[in-house]
């Protein structure tokens, strides 16, 4: 996926810092594995402090063959793939799977002891991590677990899309 800036020069913060950017993700499959899509929201909230409505960009993509988990984190992948710049971000996820490896830094662990858990069992989808655990690096990252198919706008917005690309498969 491209990279794309969710900046424009004339929104940037003050000192030319990129600001809050909150990302909403989800993936899924029918079947486990299974057809699989995944959805992300990407909101700006930069232009909000100078009284402009946020930006927001939605981007989505799908498998033939996947697992929910591999979804769930295509799906951050693919959000955080899209910043340019280091930015603060509020990351919103329904997957206990993601939130908690990161926020409790579960996935850090796994990969210093060779992509193995604590129950001594690998560690699933360690090429996905790895490329999930080199691009938080580049960001000051917060982690909110959201309850999935609730009254969430952002995250049944993400649930749509993911529904639309793995329909695309079956």
């Amino acid at each position: 996926m491209e990279q794309l800036s969710l900046f424009d020069e004339a929104d940037n913060a003050p000192g030319g810092a990129a600001g809050d950017i909150v990302v909403y993700t989800d993936g899924g499959c029918s079947g486990n594995p299974g057809a699989g899509g995944w959805g992300c929201v990407i909101i700006d909230e930069t232009a909000a402090a100078c009284g402009k409505a946020p930006k927001e960009q939605s981007f989505s993509g799908g498998e033939k063959c996947t697992t929910n988990n591999r979804m769930e984190l295509t799906a951050v992948i693919s959000a955080l793939e899209c910043l340019k710049e280091p930015c603060e971000v509020d990351l919103y996820s329904d997957s206990k799977y993601v939130i908690d490896a990161l926020e409790k830094d579960w996935a850090v662990s796994w990969k210093k002891k060779g992509w193995i858990k604590s129950d001594k069992k690998p560690a699933l989808n360690p090429d996905l991590w790895e490329k999930l655990l080199l691009l938080i690096s580049q960001h000051e990252m917060h982690y909110h677990w959201v309850k999935g198919h609730a009254e969430n706008e952002y995250n049944n917005r993400c649930d749509a899309l993911a529904v639309a690309e793995r329909d695309k498969w079956n």
